[in-house]
């Protein structure tokens, strides 16, 4: 009988966490199932150039995959059942159900409208890529000097204001940020982004809340409306709603509760990565979730769960963090240098050297993704003793 694993979700971290997995296991032993709504991989951290009209690499998982052992199940996750160790999906061909030993849930996290009135019925996000085909084909369709609002002062909407303003000079680009201008920067990093913004023509509202957001304007806490065209919302991101109906072990905003190995808390046969994982970094303070944060997860989880299934030496993969990466359109880039905690420095990188670091970065979180055996590992031998007893472990009473 082969081990049955199944990971929920092929963005980086569910798609890597597959890859691993496969390099260090024999298919032979473990069964390992990828289950994801769509064919191919999405580069999330390039979504608001989508937006602009470019296009991206396509990526099918069928190429990503062939050969690894991974098969892909082409399906939406509808529920998961921790008791019966079962997860509940639909397809071309309707609902169905899929039996797991070991699962990590890789859902992620969509855009969080934060309750604002009209955010739903009038805003943009970018936060998958549905939305942000939806922002460019609305972009596409404005005239010279229409008005477009970036809601939110974080690395998404830094790099969302100027990639519109970049490649759309003609549109009246403002961005609204509940706080200073990169407040969380270096004095140097706050000081070129502002240079970049000012060069590309982009209005800041800082100390700005967004109160309401209409078809035509967004209206702010004192009361001040601001024309809007398009209005992009990138206040920040909410976990998939899933995990708070498992049964497993959530905090208040939905995230499940792992330990250092990336394993729920309340049942040992499950794992989460990325967005969807309330995981703790240096000084016991919560990864953000990011990319940066996401990646170092799915290498414990694999690891981890490789290591349980093998009898090997359980990992320590450090989730820690060293910079932050920021595109400001695709001449302009921002490198912060941050400690462990993700606290920023005074050193940073700038200009178009440091464009070239972010796109090297991206190209290869893709790469990585894209080939998964590229870097040989031993795959070893699941030792069939530890499988029966951890099944035995995760049995319901």
């Amino acid at each position: 009988m082969q081990h049955r694993i199944v990971v929920l979700g092929a963005g980086y971290t569910g798609a890597i966490t597959a890859g691993r997995l496969a390099r260090r296991l024999r298919p032979e032993d473990v069964s390992l199932t990828l289950v994801n709504a769509e064919p191919d991989f999405v580069e999330r951290v390039r979504l608001h150039q989508l937006a602009t009209g470019q296009d991206l690499k396509p990526r099918p998982f069928s190429e990503m995959f062939a050969g690894t052992g991974v098969r892909l199940r082409l399906a939406r996750v509808t529920a998961v059942d921790v008791d019966r160790r079962t997860v509940a999906v639909t397809d071309a061909d309707g609902p169905g159900e899929l039996e797991y030993d070991t699962l990590v849930y890789a859902l992620g996290s969509g855009w969080n409208d934060q309750g604002v009135p009209g955010v739903a019925e009038h805003a943009h996000e970018i936060a998958g890529r549905a939305g942000a085909l939806r922002l460019r084909e609305r972009l596409a369709g404005l005239t010279a000097g229409q008005p477009v609002v970036v809601v939110g002062g974080g690395l998404t909407g830094l790099e969302a204001a100027a990639e519109i303003a970049e490649a759309r000079p003609d549109l009246d680009v403002a961005l609204v940020a509940r706080g200073g201008l990169g407040d969380w920067l270096s004095a140097k990093g706050r000081a070129h982004v502002r240079k970049v913004f000012a060069g590309l023509g982009v209005t800041v509202h800082e100390h700005t809340d967004v109160t309401a957001v209409a078809a035509d304007r967004v209206t702010t806490a004192d009361g001040t409306a601001v024309p809007a065209a398009v209005t992009v919302w990138t206040t920040g991101f909410t976990v998939h709603p899933i995990a708070r109906a498992t049964g497993l072990e959530v905090t208040g905003t939905g995230q499940i509760v792992v330990d250092r190995s990336m394993r729920s808390v309340s049942h040992p046969d499950v794992y989460a990565v990325g967005d969807a994982a309330l995981a703790m970094g240096p000084g016991d303070k919560p990864l953000r979730m990011s990319c940066a944060s996401g990646v170092p997860t799915a290498w414990q989880a694999a690891d981890a769960i490789a290591a349980r299934l093998t009898g090997g030496k359980l990992p320590k993969v450090p989730l820690r963090y060293f910079n932050q990466c920021v595109s400001l359109g695709r001449k302009e880039g921002l490198i912060q240098y941050v400690t462990a905690d993700d606290r920023a420095v005074r050193a940073a990188l700038t200009g178009r050297i440091a464009a070239v670091y972010k796109e090297l970065v991206c190209k290869g979180a893709a790469w990585g993704v894209a080939n998964p055996l590229f870097v040989p590992a031993p795959r070893r031998r699941v030792v069939r003793e530890r499988t029966d007893a951890v099944a035995r472990a995760n049995a319901p009473a």
